[in-house]
């Protein structure tokens, strides 16, 4: 089984920045669709960037400008590139793997905390 393993979280100040990265066991990455999603304490789990198998992105209304998400297919690794972060930002960010009739993958999270 594929397992995705993330990295790049922790406490930054508001307006810094973090780059986060998911990296797959197995070569996958090139033939799925990819996203970044986040769960903030209280509040239900919302996609904060896809990425398709062509490089068509999308992002939340909220982390337009903001953020970026790109994917290097030979590292089989996702990216989430984290500009301007705002205290809002502060959620568990987690990596997801699009497979619609197999069951996506997923990784263990990754905290960020935006705080002054």
């Amino acid at each position: 089984q594929v397992q995705l393993v993330e990295s790049g979280g922790g406490l930054v100040q508001p307006g810094g920045s973090l780059r986060l990265s998911c990296a797959a066991s197995r070569s996958i990455f090139s033939i799925y669709a990819m996203a970044w999603y986040r769960q903030a304490p209280g509040k239900q789990r919302e996609l904060v960037a896809h990425i398709t198998r062509g490089g068509t992105t999308n992002y939340a209304a909220s982390v337009k400008g903001r953020f970026t998400i790109s994917r290097d297919n030979a590292k089989n690794t996702v990216y989430l590139q984290m500009n301007s972060l705002r205290p809002e930002d502060t959620a568990v960010y987690y990596c997801n793997v699009e497979r619609p009739i197999q069951g996506d993958y997923w990784g263990q999270g990754t905290q960020v905390t935006v705080s002054s």
